[in-house]
């Protein structure tokens, strides 16, 4: 039965998650702390091994939390639950999309849909800074923690002057790897 779940309830976050895989944090979260399955500490840090391995977060936090609850299979059913939704509206608007684009009407529906996915990646940023800085623990205590805010600025900066004054972008990878000799090195101060 387990199985079955994970499906269907990835299948209705991968139905509704316009705009990529930060739009769906919100929903994971209501999803799977609410079942139990994880606290919001846990799915944090799934968040964070999510955002640093090699693919789409969609799908790797699909695939950690379904192998979580239940192996190996429970991540197969979890993974093909939030991308077969996707593959069939593709299918289907790349079967029709050319006769379409020009339409006005369809036109103005995109814009609808870019600024829609602007507020739910800005919700999805601000749920995660304040899960990030101001619940600290497992029991999910109320408290401001100091170090995370450190590494977030100073990266946020990094990235920022690397982009404005020097014409490149951050390196992924070397921000993460940044951020957990960081992170090692201020807590344990």
């Amino acid at each position: 039965m387990i199985y079955l779940k994970l499906f269907l309830i990835f299948c209705k976050i991968g139905v509704v998650s316009f705009g990529g895989g930060y739009s769906m944090l919100p929903m994971v979260q209501d999803e799977v702390v609410s079942r139990g399955w994880l606290t919001e500490s846990e799915l944090m840090n799934f968040i964070g091994v999510a955002e640093s391995t090699p693919g789409p977060i969609a799908v790797n936090l699909a695939t950690f939390i379904g192998s979580s609850q239940a192996g190996i299979l429970g991540a197969l059913c979890a993974t093909v639950g939030v991308v077969l939704p996707s593959f069939v509206i593709i299918l289907i608007i790349a079967a029709v999309f050319r006769t379409f684009l020009k339409n006005r009407v369809v036109q103005g529906a995109l814009v609808g849909i870019r600024g829609v996915i602007v507020g739910l990646i800005c919700a999805t940023g601000l749920w995660l800074a304040v899960q990030l800085l101001f619940l600290t623990g497992e029991g999910g205590g109320f408290g401001f923690d100091w170090r995370a805010l450190v590494i977030a600025a100073g990266l946020t900066a990094e990235a920022i002057v690397l982009k404005k004054c020097f014409k490149r972008s951050a390196s992924p990878i070397m921000l993460i790897l940044t951020a957990a000799a960081l992170g090692a090195l201020l807590y344990m101060i």
